[in-house]
């Protein structure tokens, strides 16, 4: 969870949509034997959600919070600097616990969201946590409520000293902070508003069947299953599984349109009262980042549309022998991709030789993924679709789950997540309230480590023809990346704007998505209506609203930061690098950037890492005369 946010942020590390085609969570398996293939073992957090040390964890968290209400709430202006340093420790204790035990019920819940008693648990976990944290609710509001000059003095304390960035992280929502009755009737009522209407969404997904057409009949597919075959190299089966997707989420549009529209107007309600100047403007506090940072962003790639997506899907329309591409054609395999299953054990020798060639020391921390049952990659219903990283809590150590296929894309996937691993592994020193990074850095070391394995593949590969195809595919997840995720921004900009005027329908919502995604991808498209209510399955829209951004934002920062490394000039390179992931949180990103020599908030930052992709779609073009 955020160490810092308001009561209604959400979980730091979603998966992300599109990046790669979302993987099937209960098709045959195509990489090797199911059972050869990791799952995850939760032990190390909790035996079972029947474990008896769940029960006496929250039951000592709450009385812990009791005690730590009882003794500081009211008194924290007269406290010396030792002592509110040996609060905020007290805090960050308790805080973990809470942490464990949620971390368990969300892995438990996304291992099978199909099952009914799953979604108990965790429905029950999370009020139980949200019942006890409102004891230290009071904490970080009576922190804000010191004065500057008053906190500035306690910090003549060695010890409060080494809080520093989580109070300048914490302080800077207090313009935004509520008393402290609305605080807390915030945070009580959470698991029956967003919550409850995110756990709506994630089991209506998880229950839909989807209905595709094939040479054998109709068959009933799973969502996940559905948009991995809008992948498949036979256009008929794209444009099936395309059509099975718009019919199963055409259906249930005004169920999607109402949760939309509520969370919509929820987000309106709370960031009114809190003041925030727009609708990303809490998200971008969250990331500590500027709101013009990330409007010189988004201005940035709309900008490179053109020499971006618009011309890669021109070279691709004609690589696949069509006057236009339609929807489904966007992930469709190249003529010269290659089509063979990447089996599981070569897949992880790719991955740890690209990340030990980098650093030794980065490529000993992902084989302990491998050596212990850290990663869930195996295909079965129910399971959460995509991919992700849960950094759990920094006594035990993360968790990735993955959908492997055995694609080169799922191997790209799976450097993606060992990176975010990697790095809640090295930043777990700073601690429970300080090792989390805001989302913009969260996906540097991910980013990277993907960076790491396709170039090693890339380099390796003398074929002119695989080469070509393998540097398609890279465009393609950077498109998927960068241009993708800003549309999705762009999307919810125009979506939240015009809900603070009124409720919209679901034809408006599919106008604004085909508004944006003609922007985006540009002439080379025609999109049959039906396209329309395909922003339905994007889950950040429910769970993270303006969390896309972020991927673009990694993205151009690690194409940037990646230059610097290939350049070669800086001998210490890796070291800086490994410094920048055990820093966490306790550094902004101009702290992080500045020893490579960069700076996100200069605007000819963004078009240096956009000028990667260009410069790949340059040589693609090259290979065509």
């Amino acid at each position: 969870m955020s160490r810092i946010a308001p009561t209604d942020a959400p979980l730091p590390l979603l998966p992300r949509p599109d990046h790669a085609p979302p993987l099937d969570a209960g098709a045959p398996d195509t990489a090797g034997a199911a059972d050869a293939l990791p799952a995850w073992d939760l032990s190390d957090l909790y035996a079972g959600t029947e474990d008896p040390n769940l029960a006496a964890d929250l039951d000592r968290a709450e009385a812990a919070a009791r005690t730590f209400a009882a003794t500081y709430s009211g008194k924290l202006a007269a406290l010396s600097g030792d002592a509110l340093a040996h609060a905020i420790a007290e805090y960050e204790r308790i805080e973990e616990r809470l942490g464990r035990a949620n971390s368990f019920a969300d892995l438990t819940f996304s291992g099978d969201a199909g099952d009914p008693a799953n979604g108990r648990f965790y429905q029950t976990v999370r009020e139980r946590i949200t019942g006890i944290s409102s004891y230290l609710l009071f904490f970080t509001l009576e922190l804000n409520r010191l004065e500057e000059a008053e906190l500035e003095a306690k910090f003549a304390s060695p010890a409060l000293a080494r809080w520093r960035p989580w109070l300048r992280d914490l302080r800077v929502f207090r313009p935004h902070q509520l008393s402290d009755e609305a605080e807390r009737l915030l945070h009580e009522k959470s698991v029956t508003g967003r919550a409850a209407w995110s756990r709506l969404f994630d089991e209506t997904i998880a229950g839909m069947t989807v209905p595709v057409a094939g040479p054998e009949g109709r068959k009933d597919l799973t969502v996940s299953d559905a948009l991995n075959r809008m992948s498949d190299r036979d256009r008929a089966v794209r444009e099936a599984a395309a059509k099975g997707v718009a019919e199963a989420f055409g259906s249930r549009v005004r169920l999607f349109s109402l949760i939309t529209n509520t969370l919509a107007k929820d987000k309106e309600i709370t960031d009114g009262w809190r003041r925030y100047p727009r609708p990303g403007s809490s998200r971008n506090r969250a990331n500590m980042v500027e709101d013009e940072v990330v409007d010189a962003l988004v201005e940035a790639v709309v900008a490179s549309y053109p020499r971006l997506s618009h011309r890669y899907y021109g070279l691709k329309a004609k690589w696949l022998g069509l006057p236009k591409l339609q929807h489904w054609d966007r992930n469709a395999p190249l003529p010269d991709q290659d089509d063979a299953v990447i089996p599981w054990p070569e897949a992880v020798d790719r991955v740890l030789t690209a990340y030990s060639a980098f650093s030794p020391e980065l490529g000993a921390i992902g084989r302990r993924f491998f050596d212990n049952p850290w990663i869930d990659a195996r295909l079965r219903p129910g399971k959460a679709s995509g991919a992700f990283a849960h950094p759990t809590v920094p006594s035990v150590h993360p968790y990735l789950l993955l959908n492997y296929h055995g694609k080169s894309r799922d191997v790209m996937t799976l450097a993606h997540e060992l990176g975010h691993g990697v790095h809640q592994i090295l930043a777990a020193k700073q601690g429970y309230l300080m090792s989390g990074t805001p989302l913009t850095l969260a996906e540097t070391a991910s980013v990277f480590g993907e960076m790491l394995t396709f170039r090693a593949v890339l380099d390796a590969e003398t074929d002119p023809r695989r080469r070509r195809a393998m540097l398609a595919a890279k465009v393609e997840d950077m498109l998927n990346t960068v241009v993708r995720q800003i549309a999705f921004y762009r999307f919810e900009t125009i979506l939240h704007g015009e809900r603070a005027k009124g409720e919209l329908s679901h034809e408006r919502l599919a106008e604004i998505w085909m508004q944006v995604q003609t922007e985006s991808l540009g002439p080379a498209f025609e999109f049959t209506p039906d396209y329309g209510v395909f922003w339905s399955y994007i889950p950040h829209f429910v769970h993270s609203p303006f969390y896309v951004y972020a991927y673009a934002f990694g993205d151009c920062l690690v194409n940037a930061l990646y230059g610097v490394f290939r350049e070669g000039g800086d001998a210490g390179f890796q070291a800086k690098y490994l410094d920048l992931l055990r820093a966490g949180g306790t550094m902004r990103h101009r702290e992080l950037l500045a020893p490579f020599g960069l700076d996100a908030s200069d605007p000819a930052f963004w078009n240096k890492g956009l000028d990667v992709i260009a410069g790949f779609i340059d040589e693609l073009e090259e290979g065509q005369g």
